[in-house]
């Protein structure tokens, strides 16, 4: 609705909360984002549609994205407020909206594609706080029709806050056979094969920008780490040191402002307990069994450094997981005679050097995720959350460390089979470049 034509309300009127939807909308639902957890219409009476504007500010839009909850006290509101109000408002209120609602209103119109891109907008989705964990699941792709191109990756997101899942589409990326490396800050790295020739790809889902990385300068398959630094509005991607073959591959760092991936320091030969590594406070650790401990990566020096921190007592397996700041948790199950008799956390305690232990999975939870010794689990963290996921139960389960609380992650079931799964962060403000 065009702004100019509405009349404006009338003076001492009072505007309700852009937050509630009114009673009776008629709910479409556009191309792109779409939502996958069924659920009954939020809206099932018939009336007039919202205008844009109250589109854009997640009327009818927003409370069909939250199907687990539904408000009976809902408040219209005269679609005349919405399209009077000042573009600097409007931008505040979008910026406060979910990103994956927003994201829905990008096929509608022309407008909302720029409104998306605005700087003004941008800057203003900046500096709300984070959606809030989102957890996102990615499924490769197949070979079909007896050709040799690959169909996009199938991926999906689970918005903790929202208890909804959504479909990312990903068909703006060529048809590589493409896996999951990791995602930082509101970016996506995938990684993968054109033909015969190894790439490497970052891209920001919501504003379907991407860009292929420059081949590194030993361009083979490696474990790559993707940290997103806001301040310099940059991103890094760490290659480990690595073996190929009977070479040893030297450390490699890509930094985006330079476009270009920087050979440093080899790593010192090791022994690693796996190939799992954690960033966090601009180094990476990885476990190695001799010498035993950690080896720790500062990125800015570009050295290697051991750090002697001897394991828990009958640890069976580990994974590193990255804090808030300068916090490195260790998680593994703890057993004798290969019986597993609970899942533990650890914290890093820097001057000491030495894991202290901070947490215990309550045993309900443990035997529902892992109901036999040998079963297979992922771990992986953001911030001071820490979440296990169990590829043959298909369960999701987030622990929080600074409330130390157990939940179930809901909506998980059945999507995390033969799926890589990852924190993600929903964001506009990051850019590729």
């Amino acid at each position: 609705m065009d702004a100019a034509a509405v009349m404006a309300p009338p003076r001492g009127a009072r505007p309700t909360s852009p937050s509630r939807p009114p009673k009776a909308i008629r709910s479409t639902k556009p191309r792109g984002l779409d939502e996958d957890t069924a659920a009954p219409p939020a809206f099932p009476n018939k009336g007039k549609p919202p205008s844009s504007a109250a589109a854009a500010a997640g009327i009818g839009v927003g409370a069909s994205a939250s199907p687990l909850h539904h408000h009976s006290d809902v408040v219209p509101m005269d679609a005349a407020v919405w399209a009077g109000l000042p573009d600097d408002l409007l931008l505040e209120v979008l910026a406060r909206v979910p990103p994956f609602l927003l994201f829905r209103l990008r096929p509608v119109a022309r407008r909302w594609e720029a409104i998306l891109r605005d700087p003004a907008f941008l800057a203003a989705h900046a500096a709300v706080p984070s959606h809030g964990p989102c957890l996102l699941t990615f499924s490769r792709a197949g070979i079909g029709g007896g050709s040799q191109t690959h169909s996009p990756p199938h991926c999906s997101v689970l918005s903790v806050p929202l208890r909804a899942r959504y479909r990312l589409p990903f068909a703006f990326l060529p048809p590589w056979d493409l896996w999951l490396v990791g995602s930082s800050g509101g970016l996506v790295c995938f990684s993968g094969f054109d033909g015969a020739a190894f790439r490497t790809i970052v891209c920001n889902p919501l504003t379907q920008a991407w860009r292929v990385l420059p081949d590194m300068h030993y361009n083979q398959q490696r474990q790559l780490v993707l940290t997103v630094d806001k301040t310099r509005r940059s991103f890094k991607l760490i290659a480990a040191g690595d073996v190929y073959g009977d070479k040893t591959l030297p450390t490699e760092v890509y930094d985006s402002k330079e476009n270009k991936w920087l050979v440093h320091q080899m790593m010192p030969a090791v022994n690693l307990c796996s190939s799992k590594m954690a960033f966090c406070d601009s180094r990476l650790y990885l476990e190695t069994l001799s010498p035993l401990g950690l080896m720790m990566y500062r990125v800015d020096a570009g050295q290697w450094e051991h750090i002697p921190a001897k394991f828990p007592r009958s640890l069976l397996d580990g994974y590193l997981v990255a804090g808030a700041r300068t916090r490195l948790f260790l998680v593994g199950r703890i057993g004798l005679y290969s019986t597993i008799h609970s899942m533990r956390i650890w914290e890093l305690d820097h001057g000491r050097t030495v894991w202290v232990e901070v947490s215990r999975m309550p045993p309900r939870y443990f035997r529902a995720l892992l109901r036999f010794s040998a079963e297979r689990f992922e771990c992986f963290g953001q911030d001071n959350l820490i979440c296990f996921t169990s590829w043959n139960q298909g369960k999701g389960l987030l622990y929080d460390v600074d409330k130390k609380a157990w939940s179930w992650i809901a909506a998980c079931a059945n999507q995390l089979c033969n799926s890589q799964v990852r924190f993600y962060e929903p964001r506009f403000d990051t850019s590729i470049c």
